[in-house]
This record gives C-alpha cells, sequence and structure tokens, in this order.
C-alpha cells in the first residue's frame, strides 16, 4: 500500500458535498478526479466550483494563480474505471446502505491494490458499508462537515477490519488536505449528527407547533448559544432531502424517537421545498451559487 496520497478520486460528485470535497483536494494540491453517473450534474457543480474559486480571488482568499493551479488539477468523468489509479477514493453518494456497498464492490473490481476507499457517510456503519467489497482492512470513514470547502472538521472512524495502516494514511491525507480529523467510533451518527439529527428534528417540530417562526427560533440560537448560523439557515444549507434521509439511516438503528422524521419534514420535502437548492425551504433564495463562495 502507498504510504502517500496524491490522486484522489470523488464519487457523487455532482452532489453539493461532492462538489465541495473535490475543492479541498485540488486546493490542497491533489491531483483529483470527478466520479458521477450523470454528465449533467458534473457540468453543474463544475461552474459551480468555478464561481467559487473566482470569488474566492475577489474576496483576497486566494490568488488568481493558485485558483487556476486547483482548476487544472481537477478533472471530471462518468466512467469508473477512470478512478483505476488514485490513492484515495472518497464516496459522497447518497446515505443508502446498499448503495454505498454497491459502489465500494465495483471500485474494487476497477482500482489497483493499494487504493484506499473512504465513506463520506454520516450515520451508515463503517464496518457494514465496507463488509463484501474485497478489501475490508483498506476502508475508512471520513465524514467531512457540510459546506466541505468552509468547514474544517473530518470525523475519522475505523471499522472492525480497517488495518492501522489505512487509518494512518487517512489521517496523514486529511491534515495534509489542511483539515482537521477527529476520531470517533464506529456507531450510529459519530459524534455531530448523534448529537444534530434529534435536535434539528425538534427543531422542526417546535416550527410545527407553532412555537415560533424559523427566524425567531434562528435567532434565539444564535444570540443565546453563538452558533453562526441557525437551526433552520442549516437545514436550508444541507437540503430537508438530506434531513428526511439522515433521519431514515439514523432512526432503524437507534431507535431514538427524536430521530425520527417530523411530520413538517416529510411534507416539506413532499412538496419540494428543500432549501437552498430549490430556493425554498425554511426561507426563500434567489441564485444557485455554492454556499460561502
Amino acid at each position: 500500500m502507498t504510504l502517500a496520497i496524491r490522486k484522489v478520486g470523488v464519487c457523487g460528485a455532482g452532489g453539493t458535498m461532492g462538489a465541495g470535497i473535490a475543492i479541498v483536494t485540488a486546493r490542497a494540491g491533489f491531483e483529483t478526479v470527478s466520479y458521477d453517473i450523470r454528465q449533467d450534474a458534473l457540468d453543474a457543480a463544475s461552474k459551480q466550483i468555478a464561481d467559487f474559486f473566482g470569488k474566492s480571488v475577489d474576496r483576497g482568499k486566494i490568488s488568481g494563480k493558485d485558483r487556476d493551479a486547483a482548476l487544472a488539477r481537477m478533472h471530471t468523468t462518468t466512467r469508473l474505471d477512470a478512478l483505476a489509479d488514485c490513492d484515495l477514493v472518497i464516496e459522497a453518494v447518497f446515505e443508502d446502505l446498499d448503495i454505498k456497498r454497491q459502489l465500494f464492490r465495483d471500485l474494487n473490481a476497477v482500482c489497483a491494490e493499494r487504493t484506499i476507499f473512504a465513506s463520506n457517510t454520516s450515520t451508515l456503519s463503517i464496518t457494514e458499508i465496507a463488509s463484501g467489497c474485497g478489501r475490508e482492512d483498506r476502508v475508512v470513514g471520513m465524514h467531512f462537515c457540510l459546506p466541505a470547502q468552509l468547514m474544517k472538521l473530518i470525523e475519522m472512524s475505523a471499522g472492525m477490519n480497517t488495518s492501522q495502516q489505512t487509518f494512518d494514511v487517512a489521517w496523514a491525507f486529511a491534515e495534509q488536505a489542511q483539515q482537521t480529523p477527529v476520531r470517533t467510533q464506529d456507531k450510529p451518527g459519530f459524534i455531530l449528527n448523534a448529537l444534530l439529527v434529534p435536535f434539528n428534528n425538534d427543531v422542526i417540530r417546535a416550527v410545527e407547533a407553532g412555537v415560533a417562526t424559523p427566524a425567531d427560533i434562528d435567532t434565539a440560537i444564535k444570540t443565546a448559544l453563538g452558533y453562526r448560523m441557525g437551526p433552520c439557515e442549516l437545514l436550508d444549507l444541507i437540503g430537508l432531502d438530506t434531513q428526511l434521509r439522515l433521519c431514515e439511516a439514523f432512526y432503524p438503528v437507534t431507535l431514538d424517537a427524536r430521530a425520527s422524521a417530523p411530520p413538517l419534514l416529510r411534507r416539506m420535502v413532499a412538496a419540494g421545498h428543500l432549501g437552498r437548492k430549490t430556493g425554498r425551504g425554511f426561507y426563500t433564495y434567489q441564485g444557485n451559487s455554492m454556499f460561502g463562495a
């Protein structure tokens, strides 16, 4: 197994999280191959990424030279075998155990023996995702926080069969990518979502019960607790559909009633009020730029 990561693949790169992870890796100097089954999703993500870097230059966060270099390190593909020579492949696909398992099986058939697989799952077991993929010792959990291009935290989780070498290489990569890794156990929700999913559901139930408006709840949380973003703003950012998927993944394995999806959440998703990505959630939005650009 290689002891250094130079080339990174990102699966599900047409989504918000996948695009953010690709920004992190390319910005840190890693050659980055973004994979998605839909070319139109990759094209849209590429435009958002270019806009993000462009606005970063305008705000003096990076130089034009650094922007151009980062973009030159980024490539897109709809062919899974284009990831064959990657040292690390990070999956950021739907929070569905069967989909993630099948992806890792498919990747195992095309990737080099040295390649480490990392899952960006926020609720599912790394051990279960890795099961049957053919290289369980080279699978590790790396949960980037949304938006990945701005947030520094990565929750690092070893599955029951993850080798210490794999974990150490992945940890070193996280630090080289200028992120802050923390070690968590392979348990539902890890640190953040074990606390955040039930809390966000409590907020949704408070809105549904008429306790206060989303704006007043957000103001109360930000003012009293010092949070930079209120829970309703955060839900709109991550997507109400994402919160629903988290609930549906988290509740069956914890049986925590607070993790079950509130009725209002299901109605908003059914109505297409998903947050920033659709222009309407707890708030209304215009434009489709990447958060923090």
